[in-house]
């Protein structure tokens, strides 16, 4: 034994090994937070070497625990617990820590680097999408039984994460929904970025833990891994609550001058203070990036131990599926994130009529249809299901110790609605969350990190212009499809009538590698022909609704949402003057900007420079498919409060002003304009 072994217990050694690891990536590095690392890594230790069920050499298994580090700023202790307890992490990319193309980015990312559930970061997502796992746990099991299921679901959270909101939010829901298997940990170290806890909160987070329904118990010494360990086990038998277990770490513990400080928070310790503080530890100074010999040995023991636990799950597996042959093609379906064969055999057509219906009703009618076969087709709304036409027919609630059902009451709760779909999407779950659009600001972190994560989460989001009417500007979106239609890989559908609304949720059910969100309306659209509708019409953005009679358009009006309507009387309008007009339906702008130069010249023929565009909302992103020469016809102010067919004149968002703006366009570009 090495003379560091002698002096320490093997415990005290891995500890220790957790944090000058840490520590030195964030050096190498010159960025990052060592300080959270080296005061959690008792506990982390505790985690992955004597609690939890996991396996690193095949870190999807499903048997598993899911861990989430919310307080993501402190990524070097997950990177430095998965490359120990050898997970697919190289020391090489340990060293390349913060550096572009490394799987040890600044904050963890999920399928970017194996053994991390979901990103983290923006603090509150964290443990807010914990509690989506854990609801998604828990429907899982009330599905396919305990044996099969029943992992637990492990969070650490930082001061950070308990003042956002969002974190509110959810914590609250946890408590409501009694969700035993979600144990998370406070690293109340009294210390963030910018100062002190204290200087910004003195409330006792326990307290209002235990108001939420959690179990709340706390750790008196940090470093005794014992201790720790016991009360992890104790939280773990609470089967009707969530546990909030108090860890009092000390930031940059054993850093001689930053202990206990915010200078041990967002900064490297810089190379004298690691020397004193691995002196303090009983480490060599002089060597970085050390793994001592037993340390490692004991690390990887977790790869056998994981081997064998996985091996017992999967035998539990083989017998319970030679019984259960249709629940368990289900599970593994959601397990792959599939759709069942045939799952859209049954969507709903809708025959053209001129006084059609909301799409929001239409939204209404294709998720319970497509409900029908898809059963990990789960969500709800944030009080607004009746509004947003989200309940599932003739489906259950999902209630405390009742997890069968499907239709899930979020309250008054966007942002933690938005991160908890992101959760049971994580867990497989095909989950969709609605309000009114202008409410999906509430809800934007959530939507972004399901976009950056590739998660196909859906969110329906109703009332999505001017056209919902009396509620007025406080509830009227304008600048929300241009902001939204911003953020990449979000797939933001706004269908043009009943048919497209079809499609758009047969598209979002397909989608496995994205989010879609659906902008619906609150009134009356006409719903148009269906056999003009293409199968394709959402994978490729944009189609032709209406084609000119006599070759080559004078002019092509765009529209989506409830006003393709109006550019499709415009187009009548126009052609009763002897106008060849294109009308061009844009149900996805993003998914038209992927197709080939082909088919968009298809669409939008570059010698057809009479453009004309119609949206209820912002112009911002039309200037490139309406060219210098086009002009757009729709909001650059807030809206008003009235009946919506008089906000849409005070505005002159009409089918006479399109028309009139179709002409100025022609004569601008010198198009034929009719007799």
């Amino acid at each position: 034994m090495s003379t560091t072994t002698e002096t320490q217990t093997l415990d005290q050694l891995c500890v220790n090994t957790i944090r000058t690891l840490s520590m030195d990536a964030v050096q190498k590095a010159n960025s990052g937070h060592p300080g959270a690392p080296m005061g959690l890594a008792p506990l982390a230790y505790v985690l992955y070497t004597r609690v939890m069920r996991h396996n690193p050499t095949d870190p999807d298994w499903p048997g598993r625990d899911r861990f989430v580090l919310s307080a993501g700023h402190a990524s070097m202790l997950l990177y430095s617990m998965l490359y120990l307890t050898g997970y697919p992490l190289t020391l090489d990319e340990i060293k390349s820590f913060r550096q572009v193309g490394a799987p040890t980015a600044g904050h963890p990312e999920r399928k970017y680097t194996p053994g991390i559930e979901t990103t983290t970061g923006p603090l509150g997502q964290g443990i807010a999408t914990a509690v989506g796992m854990a609801l998604g746990e828990r429907m899982m099991a009330a599905r396919f039984g305990d044996d099969l299921v029943g992992h637990h679901t492990f969070v650490i959270a930082s001061d950070g994460d308990i003042q956002e909101g969002v974190t509110a939010e959810a914590s609250s829901l946890a408590g409501h929904w009694g969700l035993g298997r979600l144990i998370t940990f406070y690293d109340a170290n009294s210390i963030q970025l910018a100062s002190p806890v204290d200087l910004v909160m003195n409330e006792d987070v326990g307290k209002r833990y235990e108001a939420y329904g959690w179990h709340v118990t706390r750790v008196e010494d940090p470093n005794d891994v014992d201790e720790v360990e016991s009360l992890t086990r104790e939280a773990m038998a609470v089967e009707d609550k969530p546990s909030l277990v108090i860890y009092p770490s000390h930031i940059g513990y054993g850093s001689p001058n930053k202990q206990d400080s915010p200078k041990a928070h967002g900064n490297p310790l810089g190379d004298d203070e690691i020397r004193l503080t691995k002196e303090f530890y009983g480490w060599d100074p002089d060597k970085q990036f050390f793994i001592p010999d037993e340390a490692m040995e004991h690390f990887r023991e977790c790869c056998s131990k994981g081997q064998e636990l996985e091996d017992e799950w999967r035998q539990k597996y083989d017998a319970w599926k030679s019984d259960n042959a249709g629940d368990a093609e289900l599970f593994d379906s959601i397990q792959a994130g599939t759709m069942p064969d045939g799952f859209d055999a049954d969507a709903p057509r809708f025959d053209a009529d001129e006084k059609g219906m909301a799409t929001r009703a239409a939204s209404g009618k294709a998720l319970n249809a497509f409900a029908k076969r898809v059963p990990h087709l789960v969500g709800g709304s944030a009080d607004l299901a009746s509004s947003n036409n989200t309940d599932l027919e003739e489906q259950k609630d999902v209630l405390k110790g009742q997890y069968d059902g499907r239709n899930i009451h979020f309250g008054v709760r966007e942002h933690g609605m938005g991160a908890i779909v992101n959760g049971l999407a994580i867990q497989g779950f095909r989950a969709y969350g609605g309000t009114f659009l202008n409410f999906s600001d509430y809800m934007r972190g959530a939507v972004r990190l399901a976009a950056l994560m590739k998660l196909p989460a859906i969110y329906v989001w109703t009332h999505d212009s001017i056209g919902l009417g009396e509620d007025g500007p406080t509830h009227q979106p304008v600048e929300h499809l241009a902001a939204l239609r911003a953020m990449p890989r979000l797939r933001l559908v706004r269908p043009g009538d009943a048919n497209e609304t079809v499609q758009a949720w047969r598209y979002a059910l397909r989608e496995t590698e994205a989010p879609t969100a659906l902008a619906l309306t609150r009134q009356g659209v006409p719903t148009l022909d269906p056999d003009g509708l293409p199968d394709d019409a959402i994978e490729r953005g944009a189609y032709v609704v209406r084609d000119a009679e006599n070759g080559e358009p004078d002019v092509i009006l765009i529209g989506t949402g409830s006003e393709l309507g109006l550019a499709m009387e415009a187009a009548e309008a126009l052609a009763g003057d002897g106008v060849d007009v294109r009308v061009v339906s844009m149900p996805c702008m993003e998914n038209f900007d992927e197709q080939d130069e082909g088919y968009r010249d298809s669409v939008l023929p570059p010698s057809v420079r009479a453009r004309v565009a119609v949206e209820a909302a912002s112009p911002f992103g039309w200037a490139k498919w309406i060219g210098p020469d086009g002009a757009f016809v729709g909001m650059t102010t807030f809206g008003e409060s009235g009946p919506a067919k008089d906000v849409y004149a005070h505005f002159g968002i009409t089918a006479e002003r399109v028309t009139e703006v179709a002409r100025e366009a022609m004569d601008r570009t010198g198009a034929r304009s009719g007799g």
